[in-house]
């Protein structure tokens, strides 16, 4: 298992760590995941997101090879613009999904997930033609992700740019180090995350620490990610989304560029949009106690099986049980169904995504 740089940091913290993607990383800190979730929802916290992928496509033709693969259309950003986008293998199922900065027409940046970005470079480097370079810096590159609504105010005491666009980045200088400053986030509140060396990573978290103590800025761990993301219906890559679950079924649809000429996946997933997908996802709101996780049988009242949950959680914000779930095609919001929650019957009421509103712009 791969430790990120903030190791020694997080421990000293009192975090507790655990596995994920291949990475010991913070599962969550001593105020717990429920004050960590609360303090993004209400003022700020701070992430280490380091275990993500940073990957740059170079050369000439960049631009253009990036968005033969990738499914959304990058024609519809600009330099200096972000854009969520996914690479899909040959039967439409999602190899993964990632964030896309777009420099130049020689550079095209993104942020694969942690697990799946060896998997994402291999399968770049066998489809890229002569000249185009994949430059994985998964390890010697961090990302400290700042979110909630005085992110703005934490990140910018630092002396670093704030104000460009949501989905936008600016490149800036922090105590030498190049830093990338993305807002962007994957909690449904406004945030950057800040793309550095290694070397700078330990001085720039406690730097951010240090100028929102007055914020009441918490470090944050992935206990508190997973709950603002499946608030916000936020996709989770080896859940919602894998090389058996399409965009059509996740109701990714949004980030697929239909009308390119050409995309990893394409012929697939135009045969399912056309079709109809056999399953769906719907967002799972409980109304009595109990907390859904993932891999749980989904059915009518009367008994019928329809579907199974893909992420499932206890909501702190709504003090109640969600879930996402993949479902017949049948059911419709706000249709009451069952979730066999290890032996007990769980209503829930289908419900579209978000469950809670989003204040990223």
């Amino acid at each position: 298992m791969s430790l990120v740089p903030l190791h020694e940091t997080h421990l000293s913290l009192g975090a507790k760590m655990g596995p994920f993607g291949g990475w010991d990383m913070p599962i969550e800190y001593t105020a717990g995941t429920v004050a960590e979730h609360t303090a993004v929802r209400d003022s700020v916290g701070i992430f280490d997101v380091s275990h993500m992928g940073k990957v740059r496509i170079l050369g000439e033709g960049a631009y253009a090879f990036a968005n033969s693969v990738f499914t959304n259309d990058i024609d519809r950003i600009k330099p200096g613009q972000a854009q969520y986008s996914m690479l899909c293998n040959d039967t439409g199922g999602v190899i993964d999904d990632l964030i896309v900065y777009l420099v130049s027409d020689e550079e095209v940046r993104f942020i694969p997930n942690a697990g799946n970005a060896s998997t994402v470079v291999a399968h770049l480097e066998k489809l890229a033609p002569a000249g185009i370079v994949i430059e994985n810096n998964h390890l010697t590159q961090g990302i400290i992700a700042v979110q909630g609504p005085n992110a703005s105010k934490v990140v910018s005491a630092l002396g670093l740019p704030t104000d460009h666009d949501y989905m936008a980045f600016a490149d800036a200088k922090w105590n030498d180090f190049a830093v990338s400053i993305c807002r962007t986030g994957y909690t449904g509140e406004p945030g950057y995350e800040l793309v550095i060396e290694n070397s700078g990573l330990v001085a720039i978290w406690t730097a951010l620490l240090s100028v929102g103590a007055e914020l009441g800025i918490l470090p944050c761990g992935l206990g508190a990610r997973d709950t603002l993301r499946t608030e916000m219906g936020y996709v989770l890559h080896g859940q919602d989304i894998t090389p058996e679950i399409s965009p059509v079924q996740a109701k990714t649809g949004w980030a697929v560029g239909w009308n390119k000429p050409e995309f990893s996946g394409k012929a697939a997933l135009t045969a399912e949009k056309e079709a109809g997908a056999k399953r769906v996802a719907w967002g799972l709101l409980a109304t009595g106690r109990g907390i859904p996780r993932s891999h749980m049988q989904v059915k009518t009242v009367s008994g019928d099986v329809v579907g199974e949950t893909t992420s499932g959680t206890f909501s702190p914000t709504l003090q109640k049980g969600i879930a996402l779930a993949l479902l017949s095609p049948e059911v419709a919001q706000g249709d009451i169904l069952i979730v066999d929650v290890r032996g007990r019957d769980l209503e829930v009421v289908v419900t579209k995504p978000p469950f809670v509103d989003s204040t990223t712009k």
